[in-house]
């Protein structure tokens, strides 16, 4: 369906700035939203320190509309770049383009995103601000990754702008069959966890924090992956794998925390049944 800024936050949806910003839940100051039982509440305000009582803002961001209808959302929005840039590193492997985006993230030079895609054994770092800075720092960046052998260049704004645009959206996936699962891990354990899976196609966000993965029909990756610091999400599933859970199942602990906040807020289970019963 076509995306809403509600579904947004219901569904804590972050693109490839969340390295440099945070998640789209930080961005989130206020809603109003429609309970089960028909109350119209509002929590949180229009402005930063604006919070008192219980954080019910930051509860509904990610909670994919099991607890109420989103109506209203106040946000925080940031200057947009005058200008973008984006530093290619050409044929370096999944363990040292992991390694080369550490690098790049823990340097001055302000990196926005960066990505790898292992298909094209190519890697992307993102620089964004004044277009003097832009350049200052690419240079230096150029300077600094030097050492990894890899072939460098750059891409000016309308070419980066496109690339992260497709990169955010995973097109290199659509209209391929298979199942897309989205894994959050460790940056480090990253390759690692890619070689397991053994997806038919695969790709880097978040410097390795996030791996996309088009697996074969039906596969349970989860199963494949074993324990991990991490979770697996199923996104778009074959038949074979409809009986898989899309979120990864909650600990007991958390699911009756779960269950009891679903209780209190919609409790004749009236939201997203369907959510509620694929995530088990």
């Amino acid at each position: 369906g076509e995306p809403t800024i509600g579904g947004v936050f219901a569904a804590n949806v972050s693109g490839p700035r969340r390295l440099a910003v945070g998640a789209a839940r930080d961005f989130l100051l206020g809603v109003r939203y429609v309970d089960g039982q028909g109350n119209v509440i509002k929590n949180g305000g229009r402005v930063m320190k604006n919070v008192t009582g219980y954080d019910l803002v930051k509860l509904l961001a990610g909670s994919r509309g099991t607890l109420g209808a989103l109506t209203e959302v106040s946000l925080k929005v940031l200057p947009e770049p005058e200008t973008s840039a984006t530093l290619v590193l050409s044929d370096l492997d999944d363990s040292a383009a992991i390694a080369a985006m550490a690098q790049a993230m823990r340097s001055p030079f302000e990196v926005t995103a960066a990505a790898h895609d292992p298909a094209q054994r190519r890697t992307y770092l993102r620089l964004e601000g004044f277009e003097a800075s832009v350049t200052y720092r690419i240079g230096r960046l150029m300077d600094l990754l030097a050492a990894t052998g890899a072939a460098l260049e750059s891409l000016a704004a309308e070419p980066s702008t496109t690339l992260w645009r497709d990169l955010r959206d995973v097109t290199a996936f659509h209209g391929a069959p298979g199942d897309v699962w989205r894994v959050h891990c460790r940056p480090t354990e990253a390759p690692a966890l890619a070689a397991k899976a053994g997806a038919e196609a695969h790709l880097y966000d978040w410097a390795g924090g996030l791996i996309w993965l088009r697996m074969a029909p039906g596969t349970d990756l989860r199963a494949r992956l074993g324990r991990y610091d991490g979770h697996a999400t199923l996104l778009r599933a074959d038949e074979a794998a409809q009986a898989l859970p899309r979120q990864e199942p909650e600990a007991p602990g958390v699911a009756r925390l779960t269950a009891g906040l679903r209780a209190k807020f919609d409790p004749r289970g009236i939201f997203n049944a369907e959510a509620l019963a694929l995530a088990t």
